[in-house]
Protein backbone atom coordinates (compact mmCIF):
# COMPACT_ATOMS: atom_id res chain seq x y z
CA UNK A 1 0.00 0.00 0.00
CA UNK A 2 1.03 3.39 -0.78
CA UNK A 3 0.21 6.54 1.32
CA UNK A 4 1.29 10.01 0.19
CA UNK A 5 1.36 12.68 2.97
CA UNK A 6 1.36 16.34 1.75
CA UNK A 7 1.75 19.56 3.87
CA UNK A 8 1.53 23.32 2.29
CA UNK A 9 0.15 26.87 2.18
CA UNK A 10 1.21 28.13 5.33
CA UNK A 11 5.18 27.30 5.31
CA UNK A 12 7.68 24.51 4.38
CA UNK A 13 5.71 22.62 1.83
CA UNK A 14 6.34 19.09 2.36
CA UNK A 15 5.37 15.38 0.31
CA UNK A 16 6.31 12.26 2.05
CA UNK A 17 5.61 8.44 0.34
CA UNK A 18 4.90 5.36 2.81
CA UNK A 19 5.03 1.84 1.50
CA UNK A 20 3.31 0.08 3.67
CA UNK A 21 3.87 2.44 6.53
CA UNK A 22 7.71 2.80 6.54
CA UNK A 23 8.54 6.09 5.05
CA UNK A 24 10.23 5.21 1.81
CA UNK A 25 10.84 8.59 0.55
CA UNK A 26 10.32 12.36 1.92
CA UNK A 27 11.42 16.24 0.95
CA UNK A 28 10.65 19.58 1.27
CA UNK A 29 9.57 21.31 -1.67
CA UNK A 30 11.82 24.15 -1.15
CA UNK A 31 14.74 21.89 -2.36
CA UNK A 32 13.73 21.63 -5.58
CA UNK A 33 12.06 24.85 -6.23
CA UNK A 34 15.10 26.64 -4.40
CA UNK A 35 12.51 29.13 -2.80
CA UNK A 36 13.59 28.92 1.16
CA UNK A 37 10.48 28.02 3.04
CA UNK A 38 8.65 27.54 0.13
CA UNK A 39 4.74 27.14 0.50
CA UNK A 40 3.35 26.39 -2.23
CA UNK A 41 1.45 23.35 -3.56
CA UNK A 42 4.52 20.76 -3.61
CA UNK A 43 4.27 19.24 -7.22
CA UNK A 44 7.83 18.96 -7.46
CA UNK A 45 8.26 17.14 -4.32
CA UNK A 46 5.45 14.64 -4.79
CA UNK A 47 7.20 14.19 -8.53
CA UNK A 48 10.49 13.34 -6.84
CA UNK A 49 8.60 11.03 -4.37
CA UNK A 50 6.57 8.90 -7.13
CA UNK A 51 9.94 8.70 -9.57
CA UNK A 52 12.11 7.58 -6.10
CA UNK A 53 9.64 4.84 -5.12
CA UNK A 54 9.27 4.49 -9.52
CA UNK A 55 5.41 4.35 -9.81
CA UNK A 56 2.88 6.49 -11.27
CA UNK A 57 0.07 8.32 -9.01
CA UNK A 58 -2.09 5.32 -10.11
CA UNK A 59 -0.52 3.24 -7.47
CA UNK A 60 -0.89 5.66 -4.80
CA UNK A 61 -3.54 4.31 -2.45
CA UNK A 62 -4.99 7.03 -0.68
CA UNK A 63 -3.79 10.61 0.63
CA UNK A 64 -3.65 12.54 3.65
CA UNK A 65 -3.25 16.73 4.20
CA UNK A 66 -1.99 17.73 7.36
CA UNK A 67 -4.53 19.76 8.17
CA UNK A 68 -8.07 20.81 8.11
CA UNK A 69 -8.63 23.81 5.67
CA UNK A 70 -12.45 24.54 6.70
CA UNK A 71 -11.93 24.68 10.19
CA UNK A 72 -8.78 27.10 9.56
CA UNK A 73 -11.09 28.71 7.27
CA UNK A 74 -13.97 29.11 9.89
CA UNK A 75 -10.88 30.28 12.23
CA UNK A 76 -10.06 32.88 10.21
CA UNK A 77 -13.15 34.23 9.56
CA UNK A 78 -14.35 34.46 13.18
CA UNK A 79 -11.12 36.52 14.23
CA UNK A 80 -11.46 39.05 11.28
CA UNK A 81 -15.17 39.61 12.80
CA UNK A 82 -14.15 39.79 16.17
CA UNK A 83 -11.65 42.27 15.27
CA UNK A 84 -13.22 43.95 12.97
CA UNK A 85 -12.84 46.60 11.77
CA UNK A 86 -9.15 46.82 12.48
CA UNK A 87 -8.46 43.75 10.30
CA UNK A 88 -9.55 44.78 6.76
CA UNK A 89 -5.95 44.61 4.92
CA UNK A 90 -4.91 41.62 6.00
CA UNK A 91 -8.43 40.62 5.09
CA UNK A 92 -8.30 41.84 1.96
CA UNK A 93 -4.58 40.03 1.43
CA UNK A 94 -5.35 36.87 2.86
CA UNK A 95 -9.21 35.85 2.35
CA UNK A 96 -9.00 36.06 -1.80
CA UNK A 97 -6.18 33.46 -1.45
CA UNK A 98 -8.01 30.63 0.58
CA UNK A 99 -11.14 31.15 -1.74
CA UNK A 100 -9.29 30.78 -4.73
CA UNK A 101 -7.16 28.05 -3.38
CA UNK A 102 -6.34 26.78 -0.28
CA UNK A 103 -9.88 26.23 0.35
CA UNK A 104 -10.20 23.70 -2.13
CA UNK A 105 -7.73 20.53 -0.99
CA UNK A 106 -9.35 18.13 -2.66
CA UNK A 107 -9.50 19.84 -6.07
CA UNK A 108 -5.96 21.11 -5.98
CA UNK A 109 -5.03 17.49 -5.59
CA UNK A 110 -6.81 16.24 -8.18
CA UNK A 111 -5.74 18.94 -10.67
CA UNK A 112 -2.19 18.43 -10.28
CA UNK A 113 -2.47 14.33 -9.49
CA UNK A 114 -5.69 13.86 -11.87
CA UNK A 115 -4.78 10.51 -11.97
CA UNK A 116 -5.70 9.71 -8.42
CA UNK A 117 -9.04 7.94 -7.39
CA UNK A 118 -8.48 6.79 -3.89
CA UNK A 119 -9.12 8.12 -0.32
CA UNK A 120 -8.07 11.94 0.47
CA UNK A 121 -8.52 12.63 4.52
CA UNK A 122 -7.40 15.57 6.65
CA UNK A 123 -6.53 14.62 9.86
CA UNK A 124 -6.46 17.62 12.45
CA UNK A 125 -3.01 19.47 12.20
CA UNK A 126 -2.10 18.78 15.86
CA UNK A 127 -2.72 14.71 14.97
CA UNK A 128 -0.80 15.43 12.39
CA UNK A 129 2.36 16.65 14.27
CA UNK A 130 1.09 13.89 17.36
CA UNK A 131 1.38 10.98 14.61
CA UNK A 132 4.79 12.40 13.34
CA UNK A 133 6.46 12.54 17.00
CA UNK A 134 5.22 8.68 18.27
CA UNK A 135 4.95 7.34 14.98
CA UNK A 136 8.90 7.83 14.65
CA UNK A 137 9.34 7.03 18.26
CA UNK A 138 11.00 3.87 19.96
CA UNK A 139 8.04 3.66 22.17
CA UNK A 140 4.71 1.57 22.37
CA UNK A 141 2.90 3.92 24.00
CA UNK A 142 3.70 7.48 25.39
CA UNK A 143 2.20 10.70 26.28
CA UNK A 144 2.10 13.44 23.64
CA UNK A 145 2.88 17.44 23.47
CA UNK A 146 2.25 19.48 20.62
CA UNK A 147 3.22 23.21 20.71
CA UNK A 148 3.42 25.44 17.33
CA UNK A 149 1.78 28.70 16.34
CA UNK A 150 -1.59 27.99 15.47
CA UNK A 151 -3.18 24.81 13.49
CA UNK A 152 -7.14 25.15 12.73
CA UNK A 153 -8.02 26.13 16.17
CA UNK A 154 -5.61 24.61 18.35
CA UNK A 155 -2.34 25.95 19.28
CA UNK A 156 -0.90 23.67 21.99
CA UNK A 157 -2.81 20.35 22.63
CA UNK A 158 -1.52 17.33 24.56
CA UNK A 159 -2.82 13.46 24.87
CA UNK A 160 -2.12 10.04 24.62
CA UNK A 161 -0.85 7.45 21.91
CA UNK A 162 -0.67 4.12 21.63
CA UNK A 163 0.03 1.48 19.47
CA UNK A 164 -2.15 2.57 15.93
CA UNK A 165 -4.03 5.35 18.30
CA UNK A 166 -3.65 8.94 18.66
CA UNK A 167 -6.58 10.82 21.39
CA UNK A 168 -6.43 14.18 21.94
CA UNK A 169 -6.99 15.23 25.58
CA UNK A 170 -7.13 19.16 25.69
CA UNK A 171 -5.57 21.79 24.05
CA UNK A 172 -5.09 25.85 23.91
CA UNK A 173 -6.82 27.71 21.58
CA UNK A 174 -6.41 30.82 19.29
CA UNK A 175 -5.49 33.51 19.79
CA UNK A 176 -3.23 32.13 23.04
CA UNK A 177 -0.18 30.31 21.53
CA UNK A 178 2.88 29.97 23.28
CA UNK A 179 4.52 29.50 19.74
CA UNK A 180 3.15 32.97 18.49
CA UNK A 181 4.18 34.70 21.82
CA UNK A 182 7.85 33.28 20.45
CA UNK A 183 7.25 34.80 17.07
CA UNK A 184 6.27 37.78 18.63
CA UNK A 185 10.19 38.45 19.91
CA UNK A 186 10.99 37.37 16.74
CA UNK A 187 9.68 39.66 15.06
CA UNK A 188 10.61 42.66 17.63
CA UNK A 189 14.22 41.59 17.46
CA UNK A 190 14.26 42.03 13.71
CA UNK A 191 13.87 38.28 12.28
CA UNK A 192 11.46 37.06 10.09
CA UNK A 193 8.54 35.29 11.53
CA UNK A 194 8.62 30.88 10.89
CA UNK A 195 12.19 31.26 9.74
CA UNK A 196 13.77 33.45 12.55
CA UNK A 197 13.12 31.78 15.76
CA UNK A 198 16.27 29.79 15.69
CA UNK A 199 17.76 33.01 15.54
CA UNK A 200 16.27 34.21 18.58
CA UNK A 201 17.43 30.81 20.52
CA UNK A 202 20.94 32.10 19.76
CA UNK A 203 20.96 35.43 20.82
CA UNK A 204 18.94 34.38 23.82
CA UNK A 205 22.38 33.67 24.99
CA UNK A 206 23.97 36.64 24.87
CA UNK A 207 21.74 38.56 27.57
CA UNK A 208 20.36 38.15 30.74
CA UNK A 209 16.57 37.81 31.46
CA UNK A 210 15.81 41.10 32.86
CA UNK A 211 12.54 41.81 31.35
CA UNK A 212 10.88 37.88 33.01
CA UNK A 213 8.76 39.44 35.46
CA UNK A 214 7.45 42.27 33.00
CA UNK A 215 7.17 39.57 30.43
CA UNK A 216 4.79 37.31 32.78
CA UNK A 217 3.23 40.14 34.62
CA UNK A 218 1.70 42.37 31.42
CA UNK A 219 2.18 39.83 28.12
CA UNK A 220 1.13 36.40 29.27
CA UNK A 221 -1.03 34.87 32.27
CA UNK A 222 0.40 31.65 32.58
CA UNK A 223 -1.81 29.09 34.76
CA UNK A 224 -0.03 26.29 37.39
CA UNK A 225 -0.78 23.34 34.78
CA UNK A 226 0.84 25.38 31.82
CA UNK A 227 -2.14 27.16 30.37
CA UNK A 228 -1.31 30.71 28.67
CA UNK A 229 -3.95 33.41 28.58
CA UNK A 230 -2.03 36.24 26.12
CA UNK A 231 -2.72 40.10 26.62
CA UNK A 232 -4.02 40.85 23.25
CA UNK A 233 -3.13 45.09 23.96
CA UNK A 234 -0.05 44.25 23.10
CA UNK A 235 -0.01 41.68 20.09
CA UNK A 236 -1.49 42.57 16.22
CA UNK A 237 -1.42 39.14 14.43
CA UNK A 238 -4.76 38.89 14.92
CA UNK A 239 -5.53 41.82 12.92
CA UNK A 240 -2.40 42.83 10.76
CA UNK A 241 1.05 41.25 9.27
CA UNK A 242 2.96 42.13 11.93
CA UNK A 243 2.91 40.23 15.27
CA UNK A 244 3.48 43.47 18.00
CA UNK A 245 2.09 46.89 17.93
CA UNK A 246 3.05 49.61 19.79
CA UNK A 247 1.46 49.22 23.16
CA UNK A 248 4.27 45.95 23.33
CA UNK A 249 6.96 48.72 21.84
CA UNK A 250 6.38 51.36 24.67
CA UNK A 251 6.55 48.26 26.98
CA UNK A 252 10.13 47.43 26.17
CA UNK A 253 10.76 51.26 25.59
CA UNK A 254 12.46 50.34 22.09
CA UNK A 255 11.04 50.44 18.46
CA UNK A 256 11.20 46.77 16.85
CA UNK A 257 14.22 46.41 15.73
CA UNK A 258 15.39 46.20 11.48
CA UNK A 259 16.93 43.25 10.21
CA UNK A 260 19.77 45.17 8.94
CA UNK A 261 20.71 48.12 12.33
CA UNK A 262 23.23 46.58 14.94
CA UNK A 263 21.93 44.62 17.92
CA UNK A 264 22.37 46.36 20.96
CA UNK A 265 22.20 44.83 24.26
CA UNK A 266 18.97 45.33 24.88
CA UNK A 267 17.60 43.26 22.11
CA UNK A 268 20.20 40.18 23.93
CA UNK A 269 18.35 40.72 27.41
CA UNK A 270 14.68 40.93 25.71
CA UNK A 271 15.81 37.48 23.92
CA UNK A 272 17.17 35.71 27.00
CA UNK A 273 13.85 36.91 28.76
CA UNK A 274 11.50 35.58 25.88
CA UNK A 275 13.55 32.04 26.12
CA UNK A 276 13.46 32.25 29.93
CA UNK A 277 9.72 32.33 29.51
CA UNK A 278 9.20 29.94 26.95
CA UNK A 279 11.26 27.49 28.73
CA UNK A 280 9.44 28.11 32.29
CA UNK A 281 6.16 27.62 30.32
CA UNK A 282 6.98 24.21 29.05
CA UNK A 283 8.30 22.85 32.03
CA UNK A 284 5.02 23.20 33.72
CA UNK A 285 3.22 22.03 30.29
CA UNK A 286 5.12 18.83 30.77
CA UNK A 287 4.27 18.42 34.49
CA UNK A 288 0.45 18.75 34.09
CA UNK A 289 1.21 16.58 30.64
CA UNK A 290 2.93 13.96 33.30
CA UNK A 291 0.23 14.30 35.46
CA UNK A 292 -2.83 13.81 33.76
CA UNK A 293 -1.51 10.59 31.45
CA UNK A 294 1.25 8.90 34.31
CA UNK A 295 3.24 8.24 31.15
CA UNK A 296 7.17 7.75 31.44
CA UNK A 297 7.27 8.44 28.04
CA UNK A 298 7.00 11.78 26.23
CA UNK A 299 6.74 12.81 22.68
CA UNK A 300 7.29 16.23 21.38
CA UNK A 301 5.85 17.99 18.29
CA UNK A 302 5.41 21.07 16.49
CA UNK A 303 7.23 24.26 15.66
CA UNK A 304 8.21 25.00 18.95
CA UNK A 305 10.31 21.45 19.59
CA UNK A 306 13.02 22.70 17.09
CA UNK A 307 13.83 24.65 20.53
CA UNK A 308 16.98 22.47 21.23
CA UNK A 309 17.61 25.02 24.19
CA UNK A 310 13.61 24.55 25.98
CA UNK A 311 14.03 20.40 24.86
CA UNK A 312 17.79 19.93 27.02
CA UNK A 313 15.53 21.68 30.10
CA UNK A 314 12.36 19.28 29.49
CA UNK A 315 14.75 16.34 29.17
CA UNK A 316 16.89 17.09 32.42
CA UNK A 317 14.04 19.01 34.47
CA UNK A 318 11.12 17.85 33.17
CA UNK A 319 9.15 14.41 35.14
CA UNK A 320 9.72 11.98 31.93
CA UNK A 321 11.94 9.16 31.56
CA UNK A 322 12.19 9.38 27.90
CA UNK A 323 11.73 11.97 25.72
CA UNK A 324 11.48 11.81 21.54
CA UNK A 325 11.00 14.48 19.29
CA UNK A 326 10.98 13.88 15.34
CA UNK A 327 13.83 15.42 13.58
CA UNK A 328 11.38 17.59 11.46
CA UNK A 329 8.86 18.42 14.31
CA UNK A 330 7.15 21.59 12.34
CA UNK A 331 4.84 21.72 9.28
CA UNK A 332 6.66 19.84 6.97
CA UNK A 333 7.13 16.99 9.21
CA UNK A 334 3.42 17.14 9.46
CA UNK A 335 3.65 15.00 5.46
CA UNK A 336 5.07 12.46 7.22
CA UNK A 337 2.92 12.70 10.14
CA UNK A 338 -0.43 12.99 7.96
CA UNK A 339 0.22 9.84 6.08
CA UNK A 340 1.38 8.01 9.35
CA UNK A 341 -2.25 8.62 11.07
CA UNK A 342 -3.76 8.10 7.80
CA UNK A 343 -2.32 4.51 7.72
CA UNK A 344 -1.93 3.20 11.29
CA UNK A 345 -4.90 5.21 12.65
CA UNK A 346 -7.39 5.80 9.91
CA UNK A 347 -7.05 2.42 8.42
CA UNK A 348 -5.88 0.80 11.77
CA UNK A 349 -2.78 -0.67 10.52
CA UNK A 350 -0.63 -2.43 13.01
CA UNK A 351 2.26 -0.47 13.69
CA UNK A 352 5.81 -2.03 12.96
CA UNK A 353 9.06 -1.07 14.93
CA UNK A 354 12.37 -1.29 13.83
CA UNK A 355 15.23 -2.03 15.14
CA UNK A 356 16.28 1.25 17.08
CA UNK A 357 19.27 2.52 14.59
CA UNK A 358 17.25 1.68 11.33
CA UNK A 359 14.35 3.44 12.59
CA UNK A 360 16.58 6.80 13.30
CA UNK A 361 18.13 5.81 9.35
CA UNK A 362 14.61 5.70 8.08
CA UNK A 363 13.79 9.03 9.98
CA UNK A 364 16.43 10.98 8.78
CA UNK A 365 17.84 9.94 5.26
CA UNK A 366 14.71 10.10 2.91
CA UNK A 367 16.11 12.49 0.35
CA UNK A 368 17.48 12.52 -3.36
CA UNK A 369 20.96 11.00 -3.73
CA UNK A 370 23.19 11.00 -6.96
CA UNK A 371 25.63 8.14 -7.32
CA UNK A 372 29.11 8.59 -9.21
CA UNK A 373 28.30 8.08 -12.80
CA UNK A 374 25.91 10.95 -12.17
CA UNK A 375 28.56 13.21 -10.36
CA UNK A 376 31.05 11.73 -12.62
CA UNK A 377 29.03 12.94 -15.42
CA UNK A 378 28.34 16.65 -14.00
CA UNK A 379 31.90 17.52 -13.27
CA UNK A 380 32.76 16.32 -17.18
CA UNK A 381 30.32 17.87 -19.01
CA UNK A 382 31.64 21.83 -16.81
CA UNK A 383 35.11 20.64 -17.16
CA UNK A 384 35.72 20.62 -13.77
CA UNK A 385 39.01 19.21 -12.32
CA UNK A 386 38.70 16.00 -9.22
CA UNK A 387 40.42 13.61 -7.98
CA UNK A 388 38.31 10.34 -8.00
CA UNK A 389 39.66 8.29 -4.33
CA UNK A 390 38.62 5.08 -2.99
CA UNK A 391 36.13 5.34 0.29
CA UNK A 392 39.07 4.79 2.73
CA UNK A 393 41.15 7.03 1.15
CA UNK A 394 38.90 9.46 0.89
CA UNK A 395 38.03 9.67 4.20
CA UNK A 396 41.79 9.79 5.30
CA UNK A 397 42.55 12.41 2.77
CA UNK A 398 39.39 14.42 3.75
CA UNK A 399 40.03 14.33 7.60
CA UNK A 400 43.49 15.38 6.97
CA UNK A 401 42.09 18.40 5.32
CA UNK A 402 39.65 19.47 7.77
CA UNK A 403 42.54 18.91 10.34
CA UNK A 404 44.83 21.63 8.48
CA UNK A 405 41.82 24.22 9.39
CA UNK A 406 40.48 23.27 5.49
CA UNK A 407 36.84 24.17 5.06
CA UNK A 408 35.45 21.14 3.20
CA UNK A 409 31.41 20.42 1.90
CA UNK A 410 30.73 16.77 2.37
CA UNK A 411 28.39 15.84 -0.27
CA UNK A 412 26.99 12.32 -0.04
CA UNK A 413 24.26 9.56 -0.34
CA UNK A 414 20.57 10.50 0.49
CA UNK A 415 19.81 14.17 1.21
CA UNK A 416 18.38 14.72 5.19
CA UNK A 417 14.90 14.95 5.93
CA UNK A 418 14.37 18.31 8.12
CA UNK A 419 15.75 21.80 8.65
CA UNK A 420 19.15 20.24 9.74
CA UNK A 421 22.00 19.45 7.70
CA UNK A 422 22.85 15.67 9.43
CA UNK A 423 26.28 14.72 7.75
CA UNK A 424 25.11 14.41 3.93
CA UNK A 425 24.44 17.60 2.55
CA UNK A 426 27.09 19.53 5.14
CA UNK A 427 30.09 22.06 5.33
CA UNK A 428 32.48 20.20 7.80
CA UNK A 429 35.04 22.09 9.79
CA UNK A 430 37.58 22.09 12.91
CA UNK A 431 36.30 22.70 15.79
CA UNK A 432 39.40 23.21 17.75
CA UNK A 433 40.61 26.65 16.79
CA UNK A 434 37.93 29.43 18.28
CA UNK A 435 38.17 31.87 15.04
CA UNK A 436 36.47 29.06 13.04
CA UNK A 437 33.50 30.01 13.72
CA UNK A 438 34.09 33.78 12.50
CA UNK A 439 35.54 32.27 9.24
CA UNK A 440 32.59 30.24 8.61
CA UNK A 441 30.37 33.03 9.53
CA UNK A 442 31.72 35.70 7.78
CA UNK A 443 33.38 33.85 4.26
CA UNK A 444 31.25 30.80 3.82
CA UNK A 445 27.74 31.06 5.85
CA UNK A 446 27.32 34.86 5.10
CA UNK A 447 25.30 35.00 8.14
CA UNK A 448 25.21 37.07 11.69
CA UNK A 449 28.23 36.90 13.81
CA UNK A 450 26.33 35.44 16.82
CA UNK A 451 24.79 32.08 15.17
CA UNK A 452 26.33 29.36 17.12
CA UNK A 453 27.49 26.08 14.84
CA UNK A 454 26.71 22.67 15.57
CA UNK A 455 29.24 19.49 16.87
CA UNK A 456 28.93 16.76 15.02
CA UNK A 457 30.14 13.57 17.86
CA UNK A 458 30.65 9.95 17.44
CA UNK A 459 28.04 8.37 19.27
CA UNK A 460 30.07 6.83 22.23
CA UNK A 461 31.67 9.69 22.79
CA UNK A 462 29.06 12.06 23.32
CA UNK A 463 28.70 12.03 27.82
CA UNK A 464 32.65 12.97 28.00
CA UNK A 465 31.92 16.29 25.83
CA UNK A 466 28.48 17.13 26.96
CA UNK A 467 26.41 16.78 30.02
CA UNK A 468 24.02 14.58 28.64
CA UNK A 469 23.41 10.95 29.25
CA UNK A 470 21.05 10.06 25.85
CA UNK A 471 22.30 10.19 22.12
CA UNK A 472 20.78 13.23 19.88
CA UNK A 473 20.82 12.04 16.53
CA UNK A 474 18.48 15.03 14.76
CA UNK A 475 20.22 17.98 16.63
CA UNK A 476 17.74 18.81 18.38
CA UNK A 477 18.86 19.22 21.92
CA UNK A 478 21.13 21.99 23.60
CA UNK A 479 23.75 20.64 26.24
CA UNK A 480 26.71 21.94 28.37
CA UNK A 481 29.82 21.44 26.83
CA UNK A 482 32.69 20.32 29.67
CA UNK A 483 35.70 21.25 28.32
CA UNK A 484 34.92 24.13 26.04
CA UNK A 485 38.32 25.11 25.70
CA UNK A 486 39.07 21.49 23.73
CA UNK A 487 35.87 22.08 20.66
CA UNK A 488 35.62 26.24 21.20
CA UNK A 489 34.20 26.94 17.63
CA UNK A 490 31.32 24.96 18.84
CA UNK A 491 30.71 26.16 21.83
CA UNK A 492 28.33 29.04 22.54
CA UNK A 493 28.43 31.95 24.05
CA UNK A 494 26.60 30.45 26.80
CA UNK A 495 29.27 27.16 27.03
CA UNK A 496 26.84 24.63 24.75
CA UNK A 497 26.57 23.11 22.19
CA UNK A 498 23.26 21.86 19.49
CA UNK A 499 24.76 18.29 19.12
CA UNK A 500 24.43 15.88 16.79
CA UNK A 501 25.75 12.29 17.98
CA UNK A 502 26.91 10.38 15.41
CA UNK A 503 26.20 6.58 14.52
CA UNK A 504 28.50 3.87 12.73
CA UNK A 505 24.86 1.90 12.13
CA UNK A 506 22.70 5.11 10.88
CA UNK A 507 25.62 6.98 8.70
CA UNK A 508 28.68 4.84 8.35
CA UNK A 509 30.68 7.13 5.88
CA UNK A 510 30.34 10.57 7.84
CA UNK A 511 31.06 8.66 11.48
CA UNK A 512 34.07 6.96 10.00
CA UNK A 513 35.22 10.34 8.69
CA UNK A 514 34.76 11.82 12.06
CA UNK A 515 37.26 8.80 13.61
CA UNK A 516 39.79 9.30 10.66
CA UNK A 517 39.93 12.99 12.26
CA UNK A 518 40.11 11.29 15.96
CA UNK A 519 42.63 9.36 14.59
CA UNK A 520 44.57 12.39 13.88
CA UNK A 521 43.79 14.79 16.63
CA UNK A 522 42.51 12.78 19.79
CA UNK A 523 39.09 14.95 19.19
CA UNK A 524 35.69 12.74 18.13
CA UNK A 525 33.89 16.13 16.98
CA UNK A 526 33.44 17.84 13.62
CA UNK A 527 31.96 21.23 12.95
CA UNK A 528 28.66 20.57 10.90
CA UNK A 529 26.93 23.37 9.60
CA UNK A 530 24.10 22.93 6.32
CA UNK A 531 25.22 23.47 2.66
CA UNK A 532 23.69 26.76 2.19
CA UNK A 533 24.44 30.38 2.30
CA UNK A 534 21.95 32.48 4.13
CA UNK A 535 18.78 32.96 2.35
CA UNK A 536 18.82 29.96 0.30
CA UNK A 537 17.93 26.46 0.72
CA UNK A 538 20.11 23.13 1.48
CA UNK A 539 21.70 22.10 -1.61
CA UNK A 540 20.04 19.26 -3.39
CA UNK A 541 21.84 18.55 -6.72
CA UNK A 542 25.95 18.10 -7.31
CA UNK A 543 25.83 21.44 -9.44
CA UNK A 544 24.41 23.41 -6.44
CA UNK A 545 26.90 22.07 -4.30
CA UNK A 546 29.87 22.81 -6.60
CA UNK A 547 28.09 26.23 -6.61
CA UNK A 548 28.71 26.94 -2.79
CA UNK A 549 32.90 26.46 -3.82
CA UNK A 550 32.32 29.46 -6.65
CA UNK A 551 30.88 31.42 -4.40
CA UNK A 552 31.86 31.43 -0.85
CA UNK A 553 35.97 30.33 0.52
CA UNK A 554 35.19 26.87 0.55
CA UNK A 555 38.71 24.98 0.16
CA UNK A 556 37.33 21.67 -1.19
CA UNK A 557 34.16 19.88 -1.63
CA UNK A 558 33.91 15.72 -1.69
CA UNK A 559 31.24 14.47 -4.65
CA UNK A 560 30.67 10.85 -3.39
CA UNK A 561 34.19 9.93 -4.02
CA UNK A 562 35.38 12.74 -6.45
CA UNK A 563 37.44 15.56 -4.38
CA UNK A 564 37.24 19.14 -5.89
CA UNK A 565 39.34 21.64 -4.60
CA UNK A 566 38.33 25.34 -4.95
CA UNK A 567 40.36 27.15 -7.95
Amino acid sequence: MYTLGISCYYHDSAACLLHDGKVIAAVEEERFSRIKFDDDFPIKAITWCLKEANISIKEIDNIAFYDKPLLKFERLLDNYIAVAPRGLFSFLDVIPKWIHKRLWIKSEIKKHLNDFSGEIIFPEHHLSHAAHAFFTSPFEESAFLTVDGVGEWSTTAFGVANNNEIKLDSDIRWPHSLGLFYSAFTYFLGFKVNEGEYKLMGLSSYGKPKFHDLILNELIDVKNDGSIKMNMKFFAYTYDKVMTNKNFSELFGISPRKHDSKVEQTHFDIAASAQSVLEEILLKMCNHVYQKTNMKNLCLGGGVALNGVANNRILTDGPFENLHIPPSPGDAGSAVGCAQYLYYCHLKKQRKFLEQYEQIKNNIYSGPSFNNIEIKSFLDKNNINYEFLETEQLLKNTAKLISEKNIVGWFQNKMEWGPRALGNRSILADPRHADMKDILNEKIKHRESFRPFAPSIMEEYVSEYFEIDVSSPYMLLVAKVKNPEIIPAVTHVDQTGRLQSVSKHVNPLYYNLINKFFDITGIPVLINTSMNVMGEPIVNTPQQAHNMILKTDMDYIVLGNYMVKRD
